[in-house]
């Protein structure tokens, strides 16, 4: 069986990070471990504390991990801060990693920071050298580029362009945010552009959108498919589960990540 490491910060409503990234993974047949660097207690409305897992802690999780489990893709989401990146790239380089997803968490759905600046500049300059997929949303992506997004294609190839700069071997600049009625992704490989596309769904339940993405591309690369695969199956995959999500919660509610699984001619059983 496929095997995918998500490191990622815990979310007590059970939408986004370590949980929608093993309902994810479940739901393409992949096993999923994975190692948990914050704790939050938030809900589909807000982050109310953040709470870092000591590096020793996140450290022996990582050790414990791959010191028995063969693991196929690894997938980055909620790092925090500096000292934590510092430790998943030190861990990831001693383990010789070869395929790993990089979700850019910086804030969350709500608008909470989860990334410290100095976790910020770090993850361009150490975690996403190592990066096979980058997957920031256009706000994401801005950020790390330090400048303010321009929410059209043109400025997002060229954002895509620029952060493969970084190292990452392919960008895919999120349009979830984009104006109009198709929901559009650009991806860039160092050479070409290609585009994802799907109908907008108007909806509040997108909490998780980014982490189940991101875990969709992990999971599928994982299962062999090359890398154009794997992101129009994340990209199928993720707006399923949100054009058949349960409403949970009175803000931002979370996605069906079974969704494809439950669907037939008539839609969800």
């Amino acid at each position: 069986m496929q095997k995918v490491l998500t490191i990622a910060g815990s979310d007590s409503g059970g939408g986004a990070g370590i949980q929608a990234d093993i309902k994810t993974c479940q739901a393409l047949g992949v096993y999923s471990a994975s190692v948990i660097t914050a704790l939050t207690a938030q809900n589909t409305r807000e982050i109310t504390a953040v709470a870092p897992v000591e590096r020793a802690m996140i450290r022996a999780q990582l050790d414990a991990v791959f010191n028995d489990i063969h693991i196929d893709v690894v997938k980055t989401g909620m790092l925090a801060n500096k000292g934590t990146i510092q430790l998943v790239v030190n861990r990831l380089r001693a383990y010789e990693v070869e395929n790993l997803v990089v979700d850019p968490v910086i804030t969350s759905t709500s608008g909470t920071v989860l990334l410290t600046e100095e976790g910020l500049d770090c993850l361009r300059t150490e975690l996403l050298p190592l990066a096979s997929v980058l997957t920031p949303n256009i706000d994401e992506a801005a950020l790390l580029l330090g400048e303010s997004p321009t929410f059209d294609i043109k400025w997002m190839k060229q954002a895509a362009k620029r952060l493969q700069r970084f190292g990452p071997q392919i960008v895919v600049v999120k349009g979830g945010h984009l104006e109009g009625s198709e929901a559009v992704d650009v991806v860039y490989d160092g050479t070409t552009f290609t585009m994802l596309q799907s109908s907008r769904i108007h909806t509040s339940s997108t909490h998780g959108t980014g982490c189940t993405f991101a875990a969709a591309v992990a999971a599928s690369l994982a299962k062999g498919m090359v890398y154009k695969e794997a992101l129009q199956t994340a990209k199928t995959f993720t707006h399923t589960a949100i054009a058949h999500a349960f409403p949970i919660g009175t803000g931002k509610g979370p996605l069906n990540h079974y969704a494809h699984m439950q669907t037939d001619n008539k839609g969800v059983r």
